[in-house]
């Protein structure tokens, strides 16, 4: 016999012995959703009963004791429990029912025969029996979006996604083990064939198969009761943890376990990274795109999302469609006509696709020809009379405000040619003389604090606060890094980055106009203790600095390292809201550059570790001075303070022993935090003082784990690698 017989010979073993393992429900028993009580399985790993759906619902189903939902009832339907529920009933009729306070009860199971009795399993399965003990119905044989140890996909069956991570409706991608043989993923509401599929497991002349699950999260292939097939590599630990495969909400089936331990819920295998395989993730006339991996759907030319702030829901056209006609040789009628499906955009290869849209994007409005004709004429008129209107009243308004500040201001903003009025072209920035700047600070009074490359006082201009940050290095530095401050922030706006107002170049005065920001620095409070926020306040901060960072990585037009993140370059406006400053030190990537070789910049103590080295730079040097400055949001303290003992003086050395002696709870002292979440973060700024830059994430990454929706694997020691060196 081959091992895998052996092994599926066990497995039926290990199956049955847990099909006895069970807690019965008799007839009268209920669960309320007040009480938040269930029906659990003899060990309590399964349970049946009530479990939140989306915001302020329920659902009913099966569920891991970390409320991983494996079985969903009523989800073809509507899986949402009525408001007006009171109970969920075994009841004396023999069913299993929604009771509610008025109207009929609700089947959460619909059967032709009448239940004698239920019983929940230690193996995950529900099961409904007659008065002859005879199995009527079980949950193992109604897969929804999971599969579990010893449960399968029979032959003819598919198991469908759930709408989204809190709904759990039937979503938009299903795993189909077809007749045939062929295990086959598709779009929801599509034909078997093969120009929809994303994923095919060719049957090799098998009919007769189904997909089983083992415990040891091996996901194989059976000819009828032979082995055909091992899908995933398997081989994962089964002591204390359930192993379970999922088919995901963005259509990628994956192998997952949860230590019943701590009930940290790991991924362990997927059958593919590129979320962007599925088809029709991005819905109709969108393409698919990797961003960091994660996909995001965008439109094609000439065509808007069609709901907005779900670009998954696909996109309309915003101008008339142009037909094909025989008889007009103008037009090639060999094109793709809309709507366009599947679209994704691949970086690895040179494909191009050519999408033709109206020039005049005319709105289409149905109806028939001729009154489109007059009602197109009638809006143009109407646009050219309220254009003209409008036109005229604006050019007024202009000329009596450009008079009006010309008379008022003109000696503040007149710098000539060889005063450096052009000194950097293309930015929309206010152009202010030396003099100006110096009357509204009051002739530089009023200090707000130094930064790396100058000193910034505070301002009054049009009765509105500003900062002015003035240059005080010799002349070739201080212009270098006046260049670079100006070609860095001139062209971005996000809301945390300090916004840039203007400037002045006046001979060897060098100086920049900031947006206010009246809260001080992030230094200011988080080394204060009489300033103290409060943990999830710490949180939305770091949370904040992630997105600033994450804009200058990857979402401007030009990558920018900043070079020198820490709390005294975090400021606080009036609703604390944290904002990247100082960027004297930035350095700034070609379009196609990755990297680059330049001298340290930053400040000691949250200088990444290749700085040191004559390593190529890179943006996650950025990552791991945002790793040091989360470890300080988390304790409250600075990254290096010798006024503590030995063990304690070096912030993430003392993280890290605290975290793997488990004793995290003495970085925060006497504040009540919930360990689960400052575990979270701690992961996450271990994860970010990786001494090898390659092993720490990106900030696209950083910002999902902050937010909550990606897992956090263990981290190592952040200086292991060293140790092989």
């Amino acid at each position: 016999m081959s091992i895998l017989t052996i092994l599926f010979l066990l497995l039926i073993s290990t199956a049955s012995e847990a099909q006895r393992r069970s807690s019965n429900i008799s007839l009268g028993s209920s669960l309320t959703l007040t009480s938040n009580s269930t029906w659990p399985s003899p060990s309590g790993v399964y349970a049946f009963g009530f479990f939140p759906q989306q915001v302020n619902n329920y659902a009913v189903g099966i569920f891991l004791p970390d409320k991983t939902v494996v079985w969903t009832a009523n989800r073809d339907t509507n899986p949402t429990v009525p408001n007006d529920t009171v109970s969920l009933l075994l009841s004396p009729e023999g069913g299993l029912v929604l009771r509610r306070r008025q109207g009929q009860d609700i089947n959460v199971i619909s059967l032709s025969t009448t239940i004698a009795l239920a019983s929940m399993h230690d193996n995950g399965n529900f099961v409904l029996y007659d008065s002859d003990s005879r199995i009527i119905w079980q949950s193992f044989d109604n897969p929804t979006s999971n599969l579990l140890p010893s449960q399968r996909i029979s032959n003819g069956q598919e198991i469908f996604s759930s709408a989204s991570e809190t709904d759990y409706g039937r979503g938009n991608f299903r795993l189909k083990m077809q007749t045939d043989g062929y295990l086959v993923q598709y779009p929801i509401n599509t034909p078997d064939i093969d120009p929809y599929a994303y994923y095919v497991q060719k049957p090799d002349g098998a009919v007769n198969v189904s997909l089983n699950l083992d415990s040891d999260g091996r996901l194989y292939q059976l000819n009828g009761s032979l082995p055909l097939r091992n899908i995933s590599n398997g081989r994962l630990p089964t002591e204390g943890y359930i192993n379970f495969m999922r088919l995901d909400v963005g259509g990628i089936f994956r192998i997952y376990s949860l230590s019943l331990g701590d009930l940290n819920l790991t991924r362990r295998w997927s059958y593919t990274e590129d979320e962007c395989v599925p088809k029709g993730i991005c819905g109709i006339n969108a393409f698919c795109i990797l961003l960091d991996n994660k996909p995001d759907c965008q439109c094609l030319p000439g065509f808007f999302f069609a709901k907005s702030g779900n670009h998954k829901a696909g996109c309309s056209r915003n101008f008339s469609a142009q037909g094909c006609s025989k008889t007009d040789n103008r037009l090639n009628c060999q094109k793709q006509k809309l709507p366009l499906r599947f679209g994704r955009r691949s970086l690895q290869d040179s494909n191009m696709a050519l999408i033709r849209f109206g020039k005049n994007m005319v709105p289409d409005i149905g109806g028939d020809s001729d009154s489109k004709t007059i009602i197109k004429k009638e809006q143009r008129m109407d646009i050219l009379v309220i254009g003209i209107v409008l036109m005229s009243i604006g050019i007024l308004a202009l000329s009596i405000s450009v008079i009006f500040v010309r008379q008022k201001e003109k000696k503040y903003y007149k710098i000539g040619k060889e005063n450096g009025d052009n000194f950097v072209e293309g930015l929309s920035l206010q152009v202010f003389t030396f003099e100006h700047l110096s009357e509204a600070t009051n002739g530089f009074k009023e200090e707000l604090g130094r930064g790396s490359s100058g000193t910034v006082f505070k301002g009054v201009m049009q009765q509105k606060m500003v900062a002015v940050k003035r240059l005080e290095k010799e002349f070739t530095q201080g212009e270098m890094e006046f260049q670079t401050e100006l070609k860095t922030i001139g062209k971005m706006y996000h809301r945390n980055l300090v916004r840039l107002l203007g400037y002045c170049f006046d001979g060897d005065n060098k100086l920049l106009v900031f947006e206010y920001m009246s809260n001080g620095s992030l230094a200011d409070i988080l080394f204060n203790q009489e300033n103290r926020l409060s943990w999830e306040e710490r949180i939305e901060i770091a949370r904040d600095i992630s997105r600033g960072i994450l804009y200058l990585h990857h979402e401007c037009e030009t990558q920018i390292i900043h070079c020198d993140i820490k709390p005294q370059n975090i400021l606080m406006d009036n609703k604390w809201c944290a904002k990247i400053s100082d960027f004297g030190l930035a350095k700034l990537l070609k379009q196609d550059q990755t990297n680059t070789y330049t001298e340290i910049r930053g400040t000691k103590g949250y200088v990444a570790p290749e700085w040191y080295q004559k390593q190529a730079i890179t943006v996650k040097a950025d990552v791991y001075s945002f790793g040091v400055m989360l470890l300080e949001i988390i304790c409250c303290r600075k990254c290096v303070d010798w006024s503590m003992s030995e063990e304690e003086a070096i912030l993430e050395e003392w993280v890290y022993d605290c975290y793997v002696t488990g004793k995290i709870g003495n970085l925060v002292g006497d504040e009540m935090v919930e360990e689960r979440k400052m575990e979270r973060m701690v992961k996450i700024g271990i994860w970010c003082v990786q001494y090898d830059p390659s092993l720490r994430p990106t900030m696209k990454k950083v910002l999902l784990m902050l937010e909550g929706t990606v897992e956090i694997p263990i981290p190592p020691c952040p200086s292991s690698f060293l140790s092989s060196i």
